[in-house]
């Protein structure tokens, strides 16, 4: 008797791969959004400041991030680096790290993918980071936000 078999039907599931990828493009459209509308300068803004830093006093590496997303949106460069270097410098390899998560992974940038994917260089590059801008004299002290 010959065994019957169901005939190969086409994946009708939607493929989840794109969805990290519009959780960020979405997150980053909503951020944008606020921060074009919200000034972090002002008094009495409804985003938060720092917890770190109001406990401590010590400059964490995220401290300033908001003024400093806030000055990018409005263009406004020179501000923005003056409130977070670190993270204008790296917002294009973030962009592109997320891009080759998002599957685009042209093999010219492969061994920036490799450098750039290495947490170690994170850890090392955002603790002295941390460390350079608690520091009181120049020209760390120019790390500093504001």
């Amino acid at each position: 008797m010959p065994v019957l078999q169901a005939p190969d039907l086409p994946n009708t599931r939607p493929s989840l791969r794109w969805l990290p990828t519009a959780l960020l493009v979405s997150g980053a459209a909503l951020a944008t959004f606020v921060l074009r509308h919200v000034d972090p300068n002002q008094p009495g803004n409804p985003l938060p400041g720092c917890p770190f830093s109001l406990i401590t006093g010590i400059y964490c590496p995220g401290c300033g991030s908001t003024r400093c997303l806030h000055a990018l949106v409005h263009g406004d460069i020179p501000t923005a680096m003056a409130m977070n270097p670190l993270l204008v410098i790296s917002l294009p390899v973030v962009a592109l790290m997320s891009l080759s998560a998002a599957g685009w992974n042209p093999p010219q940038l492969a061994g920036f993918r490799r450098i750039a994917g290495n947490p170690r260089l994170w850890l090392y590059l955002l603790s002295g980071y941390w460390l350079a801008r608690n520091l009181p004299w120049p020209p760390f002290n120019w790390l500093a936000p504001g």
